[in-house]
């Protein structure tokens, strides 16, 4: 069974869909390789492939789709918006073994969409709709479009939907903030359900899934047909497993904090690259840490001092001092309160 044929099957079926973000400088083969080891989702993301005119698809994320360990399909994504490069990519990469080809419509960073590129198209909805026809003819296999509910406001969602369905894509993720929002409190996930109810295509919700019980509540109150999880994946590997378990009615298993500094000594041994200075290494680390740590105990004083290491010694000095013990851990952010679900969630 081809890769797109096995996503396309796991759309059709009964159970949500569980699947990784794309994190640019995260999901990459080694990450990829990791998560799966703890039960992993249903499908991966990779990260973004840069399009523009000269553009040619990156070797190391194509490595994610050639070299994948996982068993599970792989979604290529692509950002840009000169339309013939982007269809000029959307056909090179069909030939390597993938899922879907993903656009793109969702990526706050300033550098990005001060470009006109990801969360800065939603600025211009004639040009997304010019896009997704484009690429919507040169896609042969299951096209899919990741965004966020707009740029500068909520409002912008209405006009959005009309464009996502005027074409056949086969998939729409929403992470439920505007652009300018970033990552801070108050999602929208009204405006998933609003996406579910409203188009044809299934919908998946994507925005703070931090626990398995919220991601039960967040899949029942907004019909969505499966979660994309990012930053709460990486704090807390077993969430994929644990959300199944959720859904299946059976006891939540927690890792313990023995588990975790576990966790992330194999992050270590599979994000070193040999030759690098030691710095670059646990600096390379502290990205990973920085979500890891909002789920540990005193995560203020965990971070505080692992923030401020240079050394590998240091590092897992700190990492030991808070996690050799045999305490059962949610890992769930300890400055988040559940987000509740009504029209009126505000920004």
């Amino acid at each position: 069974m081809t890769p797109f044929e096995t996503f396309s099957n796991l759309l059709r079926a009964d159970a949500p869909v569980l699947s990784l973000a794309p994190m640019q400088d995260v999901t990459t083969l080694a990450f990829m390789r990791v998560i799966a080891r703890y039960g992993g989702p249903d499908v991966y993301w990779t990260e973004f492939f840069r399009v523009h005119d000269v553009s040619r698809p990156e070797k190391w994320i194509l490595d994610s789709i050639t070299k994948n360990p996982t068993g599970k399909p792989v979604i290529a994504q692509m950002i840009g918006n000169d339309i013939p490069a982007l269809i000029r990519t959307a056909k090179e990469l069909q030939h390597y073994p993938v899922a879907a080809i993903d656009l793109n419509l969702g990526c706050p960073a300033p550098i990005v969409y001060r470009k006109c590129a990801g969360g800065g198209l939603l600025r211009e909805p004639q040009r997304i709709d010019a896009i997704l026809g484009a690429l919507r003819d040169a896609v042969k296999i299951p096209f899919t479009v990741k965004t966020r509910i707009g740029f500068e406001s909520p409002a912008e969602f209405d006009a959005l939907l009309k464009i996502f369905a005027k074409h056949p894509i086969d998939l729409l993720t929403v992470h439920a903030r505007t652009v300018t929002q970033m990552y801070r409190p108050g999602v929208r996930y009204d405006l998933i359900a609003q996406a579910a109810r409203e188009l044809k295509c299934p919908v998946f919700a994507n925005g703070n899934v931090f626990s398995a019980a919220q991601a039960q509540q967040l899949l029942a109150e907004t019909g969505a047909r499966g979660l994309m999880i990012g930053r709460g994946a990486i704090r807390n590997p077993w969430l994929f497993d644990q959300i199944r378990a959720q859904l299946r009615g059976e006891k939540i298993k927690l890792p313990t904090g023995r588990d975790v500094l576990n966790y992330i000594r194999e992050l270590w041994e599979n994000e070193i690259t040999p030759g690098v200075k030691e710095l670059s290494q646990v600096q390379r680390m502290k990205k990973f840490m920085n979500f890891i740590g909002e789920g540990v105990p005193s995560p203020e004083k965990f971070l505080h001092e692992i923030r401020r290491v240079e050394t590998i010694a240091n590092f897992f000095r700190i990492c030991e001092e808070f996690l050799d013990n045999e305490e059962l851990m949610e890992l769930e952010p300890k400055n988040l309160q559940p987000q509740i679900f009504t029209d009126e969630t505000q920004i």
